[in-house]
């Protein structure tokens, strides 16, 4: 099987298991809602910036690399 093939496949799976996880984890775990993200909200504007859901997430794929290439 072609390499890229190959890569294009994990690729795949990696999103769709990232999207379960996530539909189901929102339940447990509100990624977005966290405190310490900034929202401000006027009369007909909303700005909101996810300041410490984007730390979380990287955290998470900063350990995942992390392993990835422990055991490889």
């Amino acid at each position: 099987m072609n390499p890229v093939t190959k890569i294009l496949i994990i690729v795949g799976v990696i999103c769709i298991v990232a999207g379960l996880i996530w539909q189901v984890g929102g339940r447990f775990l509100p990624l977005g809602r966290l405190p310490g993200d900034i929202v401000v909200e006027k009369e007909n504007f909303r700005f909101y910036f996810p300041v410490v859901t984007c730390i979380v997430i990287s955290v998470l794929l900063s350990l995942a690399g992390y392993l990835f290439r422990l055991f490889r």
